[in-house]
């Protein structure tokens, strides 16, 4: 049986293995504010941080928009050692509801959700090539919640960093207290947690509260 990986020993790795002559960059996607909270407070220590806001699955459009408002308001707040940027990802819904046909009906972390983790994963791989300077490394926020696999975030961070050539910050944020710092952020700048994942199906099972 295969021992479960410790992505935050990979990450620990990592980090302290960064060039001490320039600071890294960083195309970090976000699902939402208080996510990124801890995220942001932790990797703008070692990183000049792009965030990447691409959720197609977010639902209905008011909800996408105040999320993003949030996001943006929070990068604007937070004090930050390294500097932190904004890029605004398309929104296309129809891109989620295609890649979600047949499994309408799946649980939380199954089929329609992976599908569409590894959909936003790529799309971020794909910006981040796109760049006239692509970054040192690609992360997302999203294995600070506890309903993310981070197994599976990972493994697909990994193969997209083969695919596009562009490493793959491995991580795991809920360890080291970071979902529950989180929490503590997401009231000292007054975010708005959502009590959906983000999706439609999300909204109807509502068995995923307060993160993406």
């Amino acid at each position: 049986m295969q021992s479960k990986i410790n992505y935050q020993n990979k990450l620990d790795a990592i980090l302290s293995a960064l060039p001490h002559d320039r600071v890294p960059t960083l195309l970090l996607h976000a699902c939402c504010a208080p996510c990124s909270s801890y995220v942001l407070e932790y990797l703008s220590r070692y990183f000049a941080i792009t965030l990447y806001f691409y959720n197609p699955n977010i639902a209905p459009m008011s909800e996408y928009l105040y999320r993003k408002e949030e996001l943006l308001r929070l990068a604007q707040t937070q004090p930050h050692d390294h500097p932190v940027c904004f890029i605004d990802g398309d929104y296309v819904p129809e891109q989620f509801y295609t890649l979600a046909k047949g499994y309408e009906h799946e649980p939380e972390r199954g089929v329609r959700c992976q599908k569409c983790l590894y959909h936003r994963l790529e799309e971020t791989f794909r910006a981040a090539k796109g760049l006239a300077q692509p970054p040192d490394f690609v992360c997302t926020t999203l294995s600070i919640s506890p309903h993310k696999d981070a197994a599976f975030l990972n493994a697909a961070g990994e193969t997209l960093a083969q695919q596009y050539g562009i490493p793959w910050l491995y991580s795991d944020f809920k360890k080291k207290g970071g979902y529950q710092r989180s929490i503590v952020l997401s009231r000292e700048y007054d975010l708005y947690r959502q009590d959906y994942c983000g999706c439609v199906y999300s909204k109807e099972n509502s068995s995923c509260h307060n993160c993406d």
